[in-house]
């Protein structure tokens, strides 16, 4: 499938014109109730303080180059007249965020600024100066470098893009094509997130049906463990493509009507068939720009993408790059299942049902540690170091942990499929203060015997494959002694205590407490109890890095390595 070569399914004419009855208009209301009980829109007390972080985070950017602008050399008059602009992107510029979210920001500056000179040397400094800020975080190896870091309490990720301007105008227009030009792919990816966001709005034929839509697609797939661009499923820029495409469908849609209509499209959609909201651009040497775009018309590794779901603003991209065979299946699965609930509901009068019924029915979680009987527990560890040094590792390994699940599959010839659970749990060292660790777990499972054939018990021995693992995660360039990484065979019925205490709800802690006491200690598991190594086993793989590690403070990611 993923060979062919896809055909878009993005300049169709509207499927439908038809707008909403008063039936459907009444729906759509108890559908924004009930996200206003979910907590899916902030209070008032919550924007203002969203809009001082970002006030004040503009103060700082504004006096870091005015001074990086003296510094340089510059006349007083040109450093009075230097800024920089700070403009969010991402759900709170499509108007979605919820309250407790990111705040996405990018950071636009001047030619005479260096991102990795000035963005993450010198503002890194003026921000750990800076007494709103914690948990601060430069991350320049990442696909699109970035700062994290809490300000005044709220989470701000911040990107840098320097334009070829010696000042940067504060009315920029960055959808004009031309603010490309001399940029390198790093630098235009940083831009695309703000030229995204405001063209996926501007094709979209009604914002705010659009943005209801999105808040409740979005608060599914967190609820069903299909949100995180990271762990290879889809981030918010995919969903809210996928979300866009369908309001395109039918224009006059009222939430309501959209949601099942979402389902019901892309439960059925033909992937790797591209969506797109709107034809494939290039430069062809117009601007000069030579940026790579995603077409598989003219790039064949393109063709080789799972789940194509291309951004719209040039140079397009597929941001379901990300995706595996493991997280398809699985997306597809939730997909399908949301498709079903949806249908119900429509049948059943449109949501007006209460407590888990209606609409609700449609968010309720999944319950992971339900579904399967074996797992594959990754235990991220750091020793003696801070919480900032188990961020950072922990960071890395859930960026590879996509890669253990194709591993897997691939090893055992489709034979054990996996499920990657993309939320981490804090573990507990009572006797080991100096300790901290974080825990991922990932579904183990067969798949269904061909008609006619009996089940089979069937044993993996995956040691090979989780020592490859492994030795892939300690190629990290900013690996010090005490990061550590393990990984291990477990039963739900021997799943670590904390991760019970963490679940949601005392009666979820209650059901999962009766499935393990139901499980059958005499069942083959899915993976032998040696198919993995545990945290406390040596292995011969170890790398002079591993065998390096000891109790004491961490360096810092920036410090010169020996």
């Amino acid at each position: 499938m993923a060979s062919q070569s896809p055909q878009p399914q993005g300049f169709t004419e509207p499927i439908s014109l038809v707008g909403p009855t008063p039936a459907d208009l009444e729906s759509t209301a108890r559908l924004e109730s009930l996200l206003r009980e979910e907590g899916l829109y902030e209070s008032a007390e919550e924007t203002v303080a969203r809009e001082e972080v970002l006030r004040d985070l503009r103060g700082v950017v504004d006096r870091w180059v005015k001074r990086l602008t003296r510094q340089r050399g510059y006349p007083d008059g040109m450093a009075d007249q230097a800024t920089a602009l700070v403009l969010p992107f991402g759900s709170y510029r499509l108007g979605v965020h919820a309250r407790g979210s990111d705040v996405d920001a990018l950071v636009v500056g001047p030619s005479y600024v260096d991102r990795d000179r000035d963005f993450f040397g010198a503002l890194a400094a003026a921000l750990a100066e800076t007494a709103a800020v914690t948990e601060l975080q430069p991350v320049p190896g990442a696909h699109v470098p970035v700062i994290k870091m809490r300000f005044h309490g709220v989470q701000v990720d911040l990107v840098y893009a320097g334009v070829c301007l010696p000042l940067v105008p504060g009315d920029l227009d960055l959808s004009d094509r031309s603010v490309l030009r001399g940029l390198d792919l790093a630098t235009a990816r940083s831009l695309n997130g703000v030229r995204v966001a405001d063209e996926i709005l501007r094709l979209v034929p009604d914002a705010a049906a659009f943005r209801t839509t999105l808040r409740c697609v979005k608060h599914w797939a967190k609820a069903r463990g299909v949100y995180s661009n990271v762990a290879g499923f889809l981030g918010g820029v995919g969903w809210a493509i996928l979300v866009a495409r369908v309001c395109q469908l039918y224009p006059n849609a009222s939430p309501s009507m959209l949601l099942p209509r979402f389902f019901r499209v892309f439960a059925r959609w033909k992937w790797p068939s591209p969506v797109m909201l709107r034809a494939i651009e290039h430069d062809d040497g117009e601007l000069g720009l030579s940026l790579p775009v995603w077409d598989p018309r003219r790039n064949p590794r393109d063709k080789t993408h799972l789940m194509p779901i291309v951004t719209p603003a040039y140079p397009c991209m597929n941001s379901g790059y990300n995706v595996s065979h493991a997280t398809l299946r699985v997306i597809t699965e939730q997909l399908a299942l949301g498709d079903a609930v949806c249908q119900e509901i429509v049948k059943s009068g449109g949501g007006g049902g209460g407590g888990g019924g209606g609409w609700g029915k449609l968010f309720q979680s999944f319950n992971f540690f339900d579904a399967y009987k074996n797992y594959l527990q990754v235990d991220v560890t750091v020793t003696g170091g801070e919480e900032d040094d188990l961020r950072e590792w922990k960071g890395w390994v859930e960026s590879r942990l996509r890669q253990l699940s194709a591993r897997v599959e691939a090893d055992t010839s489709g034979m054990l499929l996996c499920h990657l659970h993309p939320q981490a749990y804090a573990a507990e060292h009572h006797h080991e203060p100096r300790r901290r660790t974080s825990s991922f777990f990932v579904g183990l499972s067969k798949p269904p015997p061909p008609p006619q054939q009996q089940k089979q018990q069937q044993l993996f021995d995956l040691r090979a494959t989780t020592e490859g693992f492994k030795e892939e995660v300690y190629m990290y360039d900013y690996w010090r002694p005490g990061m550590e990484v393990a990984v291990a065979h477990v039963r739900r019925k021997d799943l670590p205590s904390y991760v019970l205490r963490q679940l949601r709800s005392p009666c979820r802690h209650d059901q999962l407490k009766r499935k393990r006491a139901d499980d059958d200690p005499s069942s083959p598991p899915a993976a032998s109890d040696h198919s993995a190594s545990s945290s406390s086993s040596s292995t011969s793989s170890r790398n002079a890095k591993r065998a390096a590690a000891a109790p004491g403070r961490i360096r810092s990611s920036f410090e010169k390595k020996t």
